[in-house]
């Protein structure tokens, strides 16, 4: 049987605990109904006995593990008390020595910082919530952060995105463990994909070129006024009152995109915001200055892992 270890602990995220311990709740059920034993021993542990979510709902947790003690997975949700718990130093140097013990450490959502925090995250690929990239980008410079998946693995240590992707990577472990079926039952009880299409980027604002006082906010704004129109590297630059070769650098170095790829990051977000409002794929490529639904189509593939017919359809 193999225990896992959810913490716990002030103003945590709901969902990022009872998401990934109902999947393995789920598929402990299919084993005994099979007439088999319990695949999973799941626990919450907490430093205190009672820990209140952020929602205001209670959790009774068991207290921490003695550090030694077997465990194959250790799972460190996120949520608005992440910021507090990462200044906690008992707690971050629990998971430091438990992740030592664990086969495989992960966390969910923001739970990420606390394995940063930790030092467990440096050097390796993580995803946390589209929300707190920027924060997390800048807490933790050691961290290969990459914003659009819905989990990654590198080696014996798993993140996750924002919230509900804790119960996506909860099914990849039973799929690891178990086999694709279970986990494919498992999904089919919980009504949700087994692989979720796309990734994070679905869900998140990934157009922020019109936050902030940047030097090309006012370019940004005719870009979305003309998307239809002349938007060649040689009209932005006239706008811009430079050359092509200045506008280029200054450009990326102001916005860390090349021209093109934020044209299009405009043109899709534009995109977005038209398919949600109930419009066809044909004439939001016209309107968003696609030129063809096919340009389109890879546009939305490459940023959004998905194409616009099927994103109209979930939004």
């Amino acid at each position: 049987m193999r225990r896992i270890e959810i913490l716990a602990y002030p103003d945590i995220q709901l969902l990022d605990v009872s998401g990934p311990l109902q999947v393995f709740a789920s598929a402990n059920d299919f084993r005994t109904q099979a007439g088999e034993p319990a695949a999973y021993e799941p626990v919450v542990v907490a430093a205190s006995p009672r820990i209140r979510t952020s929602s205001g709902l209670a959790l009774e947790a068991a207290a921490l593990p003695a550090q030694g003690l077997a465990v194959d997975t250790l799972i460190v949700p996120g949520g608005w008390g992440v910021n507090a718990a990462c200044e906690d130093p008992q707690l971050v140097e629990w998971i430091v020595g438990r992740s030592r013990d664990a086969v495989r450490t992960a966390s969910v959502c923001s739970g990420a910082m606390l394995l940063a925090q930790a030092g467990l995250l440096d050097g390796r690929r993580a995803v946390t919530h589209w929300g707190r990239c920027a924060e997390f980008a800048k807490r933790f410079p050691a961290v290969r952060l990459e914003p659009d998946p819905i989990f990654i693995r590198d080696g014996n240590v798993w993140t996750s995105a924002g919230v509900t992707a804790g119960i996506d990577l909860a099914l990849s472990f039973v799929e690891a463990d178990l086999g694709r079926r279970m986990a494919l039952a498992v999904a089919r009880e919980l009504v949700v994909f087994l692989k979720r299409p796309g990734g994070q980027a679905q869900f998140s604002q990934t157009l922020k070129l019109q936050e902030g006082d940047g030097p090309f906010d006012r370019l940004h704004g005719w870009i979305l006024d003309n998307l239809s129109g002349d938007l060649s590297l040689e009209q932005l630059a006239e706008r811009a009152n430079m050359s092509r070769r200045s506008f280029s650098r200054h450009y990326q170095e102001a916005t860390g995109r090349t021209p093109a790829r934020a044209i299009e990051e405009i043109r899709i977000e534009a995109a977005r915001r038209m398919l949600e409002r109930g419009q066809t794929v044909s004439q939001t490529a016209r309107r968003c200055g696609f030129g063809s639904e096919e340009t389109m189509r890879r546009g939305f593939l490459r940023v959004l892992g998905t194409n616009p017919r099927d994103y109209r359809e979930r939004f």
